[in-house]
């Protein structure tokens, strides 16, 4: 058996794997769709135009400056260095701090919404889940959510399939979220194994069409292979491009995400 402080310490290098690799990370993930917002409003019961918002694991701003756009008074926090400095270049206008979300830089009762785009799974729920009942207004919402890749379209279960045999992840992995096709909690408990939340769940599907190049670099910002390096990684992915090309000659697929959505109201 692994040692928690061995565990703890890959936890904690994948992690910080992402400051090194903040530009790519933002030119590549994929974004979110309007009908996630749609379905956030829904769940909270109020719009996020003129919501007090924190979008916090914020990275380089993807979901934050949707909910900018959508007109929530929205503030990033985000811990990484490299992640903030990105974040602060592609969106000056929009202010961040530095912080976790096991430890809010925020005030009691201060935020209408929270959001994690991506990121409450590097939280510790037992740290995180008080923080956000502490920072959230009485009514206020908690929202997470993950973009995650649509298995049931054959060729991307065969490229996922092809991830996790290179990166040595058995079933055991996949089905605790260390696989890049599963890096998420998918119900409440795994979200929040203290029982003090009680969320709703929705699915948004949605696709984008992309370069092969750029799913690519999309699958290579993930921190398992960010960890490994470049030299470690580079045949995997020449093999990967080579793999994708023959399924798609003309150079572009189409990407299909299930956004799993988690909604909790704060008492």
């Amino acid at each position: 058996m692994t040692p928690p402080s061995s565990e703890a310490g890959r936890h904690a290098e994948r992690a910080h794997s992402f400051n090194a690799a903040a530009a790519q990370y933002s030119a590549n993930r994929p974004s979110y769709p309007p009908a996630l917002f749609d379905a956030v409003e829904e769940l909270a019961g109020r719009s996020l135009n003129g919501a007090r918002t924190a979008d916090v694991g914020a990275g380089t701003g993807i979901s934050t400056g949707l909910l900018h756009t959508r007109g929530a008074n929205v503030l990033a926090v985000e811990p990484g260095p490299g992640m903030a400095a990105e974040f602060r270049r592609v969106h000056p206008g929009i202010p961040i701090v530095r912080g976790s979300g096991d430890a809010l830089p925020l005030a009691t009762a201060s935020m209408d919404v929270l959001t994690y785009a991506q990121s409450w799974h590097w939280t510790e729920p037992r740290r995180s889940v008080p923080e956000a009942i502490r920072v959230l207004r009485p009514g206020g919402a908690l929202a997470l959510w993950w973009n995650t890749q649509a298995l049931d379209v054959p060729w991307i279960e065969a490229a996922a399939r092809r991830a996790e045999l290179f990166l040595g992840l058995d079933e055991k992995d996949i089905k605790t979220e260390k696989s890049p096709a599963s890096d998420r909690p998918v119900d409440s408990l795994a979200a929040d194994p203290t029982g003090t939340l009680s969320f709703e769940h929705r699915q948004v599907r949605w696709s984008r069409r992309v370069p092969v190049d750029t799913r690519l670099a999309n699958i290579g910002s993930h921190s398992q292979f960010l960890v490994l390096g470049e030299e470690a990684t580079g045949a995997f992915f020449a093999e990967e491009r080579d793999h994708l090309l023959q399924a798609f000659p003309e150079g572009s697929v189409e990407e299909t995400y299930v956004v799993e959505l988690l909604v909790a109201i704060r008492s």
